[in-house]
């Protein structure tokens, strides 16, 4: 039987087996999707990884997990960190899917948005921020990028040009006045971790809101943007959408979000 999985620390939150687990029954596939906690990321990728033949990657490896690959897709290289590796007879593959699943979340989820002209407030400087900037630096105007760790944004300035502006995470609510998209790319709101405080009063007033976070589904920070009257998009659309590629590489097929999956998911 094929061996997939997610690797990561923190790992009990993850919601990936169900989707994965979902999908192999559906389509008869005879392989199992497992969670990992794995928290010696060199001894994983050079005597572990290659019994798998695919692995989702969430933190805090995203970036870590790239010097290890054989090739990385213009996706990865352009984020600067992987969430999904294929391993084809011991060649590693290292993509990252999460920022058209972000997209396409927000897409679906926070009506009449356009990409277009946007200035975005993306907080975060993780493997997951950088996704998502990557996908999304040629689409809109501008990326306020708040960091708590200024050198991390300043190595995503650097991959992504001109169009990221460095925000310190002191100064994160001065710039809700202008702000059409804001999202939340760092852990906190998440289960088991730090609430996101953020004064969401000040915030441009027609601006949609998204989480990545999805465990709980209805963060602090989508609960007071709804208050507010803002279009949200929650964390556990991104999983699924970002999900869809992955499983694609791993097995050759891409698979359907159906309703069933959905209630699963959300249970």
């Amino acid at each position: 039987m094929m061996q997939v999985g997610v690797i990561g620390y923190p790992i009990e939150h993850s919601k990936s087996p169900l989707i994965h687990n979902y999908w192999l029954e559906l389509y008869g596939i005879s392989a199992k999707y497992d969670k990992y906690i794995v928290t010696d990321i060199d001894d994983f990728m050079k005597n572990k990884i290659y019994d798998f033949v695919g692995v989702n990657v969430t933190v805090p490896y995203k970036t870590a997990v790239m010097p290890y690959m054989t090739h990385l897709t213009p996706a990865a290289i352009k984020a600067g960190a992987v969430n999904t590796i294929t391993n084809k007879d011991g060649v590693l593959t290292g993509d990252n899917t999460d920022g058209i699943g972000f997209i396409q979340n927000v897409l679906s989820s926070c009506e009449n948005f356009k990409f277009e002209n946007a200035v975005v407030t993306l907080l975060g400087t993780g493997g997951a921020a950088r996704g998502v900037a990557g996908a999304l630096v040629d689409k809109v105007s501008e990326i306020r990028l708040v960091y708590r760790t200024e050198q991390k944004a300043q190595d995503i300035k650097s991959a992504l040009g001109n169009k990221i502006k460095l925000i310190p995470w002191a100064e994160k609510e001065d710039i809700l006045p202008i702000t059409d998209l804001l999202i939340n790319a760092t852990t906190l709101g998440m289960n088991g971790f730090d609430d996101l405080k953020i004064d969401l009063s000040v915030l441009k007033s027609n601006a949609s809101v998204a989480d990545l976070v999805y465990s709980p589904l209805k963060t602090t920070l989508l609960q007071n943007a709804i208050k507010y009257n803002h279009p949200v998009a929650n964390g556990l659309g991104m999983l699924l959408q970002q999900a869809r590629p992955a499983f694609y590489q791993f097995f050759g097929m891409m698979p359907e979000i159906t309703s069933d999956l959905c209630r699963l998911v959300q249970g």
